[in-house]
């Protein structure tokens, strides 16, 4: 395969599954397993209606246990394969690989998983790239494993030549690299035309040093979606509406601005004290739908309004996540989606 033929696709291009990682007592999920289990089968039951699913499981138990939940909530098992392999975590978004798609074939994009900064222990999800493709589950497929830290929730793309990512983030990794060095080499590995880098944005609860995919995300013809703040009394209000300017400043490839699409805020949700990364800009496109997370919050339904006008077309499906805001993440940073024709 030629480089020139390798491109990298925007999330809303078809799919052939959505790759996933079931909770079990091993992850830090341990201490409301019950909880999450929940949001895993509404997730699931909401992918396979419009597509495939695949989901690591840690051993023989863990894959008939959920087989066994998946199918007494009526899910088409049919769609749902399993992959039994080693994992520390269920992060699939900053885990599992990075898909440039060629005319036939494709190539998986491994970098360095170092849990986020060395927050975690990441041996295992550091391995995990390369063991799904040595199990077979990719088509037409190599692997190129790069020495340098990035995770698929810190990227994201419109297929067509614009990457979209925080300095904050990219910059924490590798404190030593100048903004551009670590544009060059972004645009070489990810097959990207430029870089457009926001400087602010950020939320409390996340571990992730300010991943992109909680703050603002691509949507089709030029469209940006994201996360705003219209409660000035909130924390996030200066950082988030410094980050919208820059959003407004952006230009497209050809020059002309953006179309915006602000979610809305919802109310401050707290765990003992702590406030969790509640996003609506974590959600997850798939084909023919917009999976996104909701909190059990009056913004829920506006956040839908917005992702369905954002993305004509798709059926808007709310998924629960107050569950997985506990540790950090929410509906996008455990799914990553494979190309048509990977799986």
């Amino acid at each position: 395969m030629t480089e020139k033929t390798l491109r990298f696709p925007a999330e809303w291009e078809p799919q052939s599954a959505i790759l996933l990682a079931w909770p079990h007592a091993g992850t830090d999920w341990a201490e409301r397993l019950g909880e999450v289990e929940e949001t895993y089968i509404a997730h699931v039951a909401a992918i396979t209606r419009f597509q495939p699913v695949l989901i690591c499981v840690a051993d023989e138990d863990v894959e008939a246990y959920a087989r066994a939940r998946l199918a007494s909530n009526r899910i088409d098992m049919s769609r749902v394969g399993f992959i039994t392999l080693p994992y520390n975590d269920t992060w699939l978004r900053d885990t599992g690989p990075i898909s440039l798609a060629g005319a036939e074939e494709f190539e998986l994009l491994d970098f360095r998983f170092t849990g986020w900064g060395g927050k975690f222990e990441a041996g295992e999800d550091d391995r995990l790239v390369q063991r799904l493709h040595e199990a077979g589950i990719f088509r037409n497929s190599s692997v190129q494993s790069i020495d340098f830290a990035l995770e698929g929730g810190a990227i994201e793309t419109d297929g067509a030549g614009s990457l979209l990512t925080t300095w904050r983030c990219l910059h924490e990794r590798h404190p030593d690299a100048s903004r551009e060095q670590l544009d060059q080499r972004l645009r070489g590995w990810l097959r990207q035309d430029r870089v457009l880098w926001l400087d602010h944005g950020y939320l409390e609860g996340d571990d992730t040093d300010a991943h992109v995919d909680t703050l603002a995300r691509f949507a089709p013809d030029d469209a940006i979606v994201f996360q705003a703040c219209d409660d000035p009394a909130d924390p996030h209000y200066a950082e988030l509406s410094a980050m919208a300017a820059e959003i407004a400043a952006l230009r497209t490839s050809d020059g002309r601005p953006y179309r915006l699409f602000p979610l809305p805020w919802p109310v401050p949700i707290l765990d003992g004290g702590r406030r969790l990364a509640a996003s609506y800009a974590n959600y997850l496109v798939i084909n023919g739908a917009v999976l996104m997370p909701a909190y059990d919050d009056p913004a829920d339904d506006g956040a839908a309004a917005v992702l369905a006008a954002a993305h004509p077309g798709r059926e808007i499906v709310q998924v629960p996540c107050r569950a997985l805001i506990w540790q950090n993440g929410s509906l996008h940073c455990i799914s990553m989606q494979l190309p048509a024709g990977l799986a």
